[in-house]
């Protein structure tokens, strides 16, 4: 079975965007395991996973969360 000589010209080539398009998917897949494993953002997807109820017990409003998770690292 024969493919088409476009099927992977990126790899075949050294097409320079097919290339760069994979360096900076592989960034993007590192900033993702960085953020991923970030304990600030456990704690807002645990608190996103909250009630509304529960969140009103805690004095904190669903838009707030992230705000309040990161109030420290930044001022608005």
């Amino acid at each position: 079975m024969a493919f088409p000589a476009t099927a992977n010209s990126a790899a075949v080539t050294g097409n320079p965007f097919g290339v760069l398009r994979r360096i900076f998917a592989s960034i993007g897949r590192g900033i993702m395991v960085v953020a991923e494993s970030n304990s600030r953002l456990r704690e807002v997807q645990a608190l996103q996973a909250k009630s509304d109820d529960d969140l009103a017990r805690l004095g904190i409003k669903r838009d707030e969360i992230v705000h309040r998770v990161f109030s420290d690292l930044y001022y608005l």
